[in-house]
């Protein structure tokens, strides 16, 4: 039996985060919700008030053996901008806010080097992402799973998801799973 590990990111609207991780190697399974807020069992409508202090994000089970945290981190912080605060592109709120929930002590230092890393190659802004404890998943409601996949002709997964998921094929290939 293959242990898997949980990462949990936050990285403005979930559908854009999903399509991404969903093509890379080693992971099993993503999933789109909500994290970070004190409501129990929030709704889409209720979250996107920017009310409800939960964040827009992806639950990302993954094996260790095939892709580790790190790629994982490398591949969130190249597909949305960390250095905004409360917004991704035209996504404005705290439900848009750039974090990563770990889940594990390890992940919560890898984090927190990778962002000073970025800070000191950096000739502009400072990563805002926040780094907090994982307490709470809520899986988001079923239309909003494989949206991208779905609906690739709607305007904003043409527009928005399609020339991120055109950068991780550019950029990731070596992390990308090889369909046969």
């Amino acid at each position: 039996m293959v242990d898997k590990e949980i990462a949990v990111f936050g990285g403005g609207c979930f559908w854009c985060t999903e399509a991404v991780f969903k093509m890379l190697k080693g992971v099993a399974s993503v999933l789109p919700g909500y994290a970070g807020g004190e409501k129990p069992n929030p709704t889409y409508l209720e979250v996107c008030s920017g009310n409800s202090g939960h964040v827009e994000v992806t639950k990302i089970e993954y094996d260790p053996a095939k892709i580790s945290f790190r790629d994982l981190l490398t591949v969130f912080f190249a597909t949305h901008d960390p250095t905004t605060l409360n917004r991704q592109g035209n996504d404005v709120g705290t439900q848009y806010r750039s974090v990563v929930f770990y889940t594990t002590l390890e992940q919560k230092k890898d984090t927190e080097q990778m962002i000073r890393e970025i800070d000191e190659s950096a000739k502009g802004d400072k990563v805002v992402t926040k780094v907090v404890p994982f307490t709470k998943f809520y899986e988001a409601e079923e239309y909003h799973r494989d949206y991208f996949a779905r609906n690739p002709e709607q305007s904003y997964c043409r527009i928005i998801i399609n020339p991120k998921i055109e950068k991780v094929q550019a950029q990731f290939a070596k992390l990308l799973e090889t369909r046969t």
